[in-house]
């Protein structure tokens, strides 16, 4: 089933078409990380086992999970990297956007 990938490439497709920034795209993976790496949580501390299962079969545990999921060899390393770039330069935004905050 392809639909944790469709759903990937449509959305980063929504967010380079509308914001047209290097940054928007950053941020969007990013975020797109985070909430799959909540729901991976939840999924693993959920006393019910029928919800564990269905969000096991239908939400991957994150991006990379994705990429390994559909790719193997070295297109997997390749976009391993990528990914580990642009999270390295989401943590620079998000230092950059915490030092630039006026104190109050």
């Amino acid at each position: 089933m392809y639909i944790d990938l469709i759903l990937l490439i449509v959305l980063m497709v929504v967010v380079i078409m509308f914001f047209k920034r290097f940054s928007s795209f950053v941020f969007f993976i990013a975020i797109f990380d985070i909430f799959f790496r909540i729901l991976t949580f939840i999924k693993l501390n959920i006393p019910l086992q029928d919800v564990a299962t269905v969000m096991d079969k239908y939400i991957p545990t994150g991006i990379l999970g994705i990429i390994s999921k559909y790719t193997s060899g070295i297109f997997t390393t390749i976009f391993d990297w990528a990914y580990v770039i642009i999270m390295a330069i989401f943590l620079f935004y998000v230092t950059r956007i915490f030092f630039k905050k006026k104190k109050i």
